[in-house]
């Protein structure tokens, strides 16, 4: 018999992987955890049956989250993740040598672990001396920092459940506040394509406008999320994302990555119109 993981992306569509076994199943103080393994995508994360990263693309999601920022801040030292219990997005940041300190707040301490032992892909940087982990709700903690952080990554789960109150107007000025007078906020933005997914998005988007003088859109092509369009925030008090982009410098960097690329970063800031529509009547 064929198993397969199922997930509705709305009640009239449904996104399905086969599946070789169940790796991993769980339930924390804050959500259901499982990790299923598949001959297509590899190993894959789901959180309340929502699929959260797989093996096969989980790397076009991170290098997006973090070297767009990265490539445009001049001299990031210190950064606050708030979400990532999958490592991700800490994996690709510790291979920056100027950064100094990475706070990184994850509400479920059971994700990190179970990441860990199933998805040691992602979760390989967490024992880096730089990261500093703080169990706790990512809203409350951000309340207590003050023109702090070069770089702030929200790397939230949906906007319901336990990543809820990562997507308020409250969390996203008290964003602002912890930033330094340059800094830089990035968020994922979720999908622009169906209807839910598409009023979240502006939802966020409208929240950030009101409290960053600069927020700009950008997107890329994930197989395995809502319809395979995802967008990400670029908020700042400062830096332009395409114009102050330090394209040189970063190249001279020689990261190696297989989806982000100095071009790719341009680009992704130039959205489809419909998209755009949807910004500017937020806006």
């Amino acid at each position: 018999m064929d198993l397969w993981y199922s997930e509705f992306h709305t009640p009239d569509a449904k996104f399905s992987i086969k599946v070789n076994k169940q790796l991993f199943s769980g339930n924390s103080e804050f959500q259901r955890i499982d990790v299923f393994e598949s001959p297509e995508f590899g190993r894959f994360l789901t959180l309340d049956g929502f699929m959260m990263l797989t093996e096969k693309d989980e790397f076009i999601y991170h290098e997006m989250i973090v070297h767009v920022p990265m490539a445009v801040h001049p001299n990031v030292k210190n950064v606050l993740i708030i979400g990532a219990g999958d490592g991700g997005a800490i994996r690709e940041l510790t291979r920056y040598t100027n950064v100094e300190n990475i706070d990184f707040v994850e509400i479920d301490e059971m994700v990190v672990e179970v990441c860990k032992k199933y998805l040691p892909q992602t979760a390989c940087s967490f024992d880096d001396p730089r990261v500093h982990a703080y169990y706790q709700d990512g809203l409350k903690f951000v309340r207590k920092h003050v023109n702090e952080y070069d770089l702030i990554i929200v790397d939230s789960t949906d906007p319901f459940g336990p990543g809820e109150g990562l997507f308020t107007k409250e969390f996203y000025g008290n964003c602002f506040k912890a930033l330094k007078d340059d800094g830089i906020m990035v968020n994922q933005h979720e999908s622009p394509f169906y209807y839910e997914d598409a009023l979240a998005m502006k939802r966020a988007h409208k929240r950030i406008v009101e409290s960053f003088a600069i927020s700009r859109v950008y997107q890329s092509h994930i197989p395995t999320y809502p319809s395979g369009h995802w967008l990400f925030g670029f908020a700042s008090k400062q830096y332009h994302p395409v114009k102050d982009l330090q394209a040189k410098k970063w190249q001279e960097l020689g990261l190696v990555t297989r989806y982000y690329n100095t071009n790719l970063h341009k680009g992704a800031f130039y959205l489809p119109n419909y998209v755009q529509e949807m910004l500017t009547d937020v806006e």
